[in-house]
């Protein structure tokens, strides 16, 4: 079992990579079971973080309609999964305490959270963010080229717009394609970088080359994987958020099952 480095240490820049190994489909479900048996163990921490995330978003939709741009809240739904794996932060430290039999309390797993302010996971945090924003700039973008000459002022005229015109079409189209290429470099540096980092005392570079390491050694498996991630994210946020309560920690648990399986031992 590896050992959890005082969170208050600084990072390390070993030479060398942490190994990688290849995941099958069967690691992968194997992954999603212990996931769940972890939310089944601890289901309070799990709707804790979960319905943070969910407030988090409520109060973002509520910003943009008290803005007056309430056309937004489409594009940052679909864009609100890029944060995902952050969010999750605390849940990696609830399994790794499960997985090794540690104590388990708010006095144990809040510090390990708040700590990670000062080491590499902060600059993960300023990456995942400058992500999202580009995603969403690069929105307000296709809106101006595609969409530009039309005019909507709530979100059911924009919806109307999108899908009943051809500019709409385009702009979905457009929007979709820049849209998967964004998710798919950002889900390829943070698959497994967050769990990794909140472990070892290593440097955000070594953690994102590391992550993108593991997706290059099972492509199709991960990729998958990050198309469920998606989906399920997506669909949990449709009832106001609320199936994060559950799908957010279940996909946090399995996430660090992953990175266990993935990465070799320090």
């Amino acid at each position: 079992m590896q050992e959890h480095n005082d969170p208050g240490q600084a990072a390390q820049r070993p030479g060398t990579l942490p190994a990688v190994a290849a995941l099958s489909v069967s690691d992968m479900r194997q992954c999603l079971f212990e996931g769940m048996s972890d939310f089944a163990r601890a289901p309070v921490y799990g709707i804790f973080f979960g319905a943070v995330f969910a407030l988090a978003g409520l109060a973002i939709v509520a910003a943009l309609t008290w803005w007056q741009i309430p056309w937004l809240i489409y594009p940052f739904a679909i864009g609100f999964p890029l944060i995902g794996p952050f969010a999750a932060a605390g849940l990696y430290e609830v399994s790794r305490r499960l997985e090794t039999g540690q104590p388990l309390s708010w006095g144990t797993v809040l510090p390990v959270v708040w700590a990670q302010r000062g080491r590499e996971l902060s600059w993960m945090a300023f990456v995942m963010l400058f992500v999202f924003w580009i995603w969403m700039y690069q929105i307000r973008l296709l809106v101006a080229l595609f969409l530009g000459r039309l005019s909507f002022s709530t979100l059911d005229r924009f919806l109307t717009i999108v899908f009943t015109t051809t500019e709409g079409w385009i702009f979905l189209a457009v929007g979709h394609v820049v849209g998967a290429a964004i998710s798919l470099g950002l889900f390829s540096i943070t698959v497994i970088s967050i769990p990794l980092l909140m472990e070892r005392n290593i440097d955000f570079v070594t953690a994102m080359i590391t992550s993108i390491k593991t997706v290059a050694a099972s492509p199709a498996v991960l990729l998958g994987w990050g198309v469920v991630v998606t989906v399920s994210m997506l669909v949990a946020c449709v009832p106001f958020f609320l199936g994060l309560l559950v799908v957010l920690p279940v996909l946090g648990h399995t996430t660090w099952h992953i990175y266990r399986r993935a990465v070799g031992p320090a």
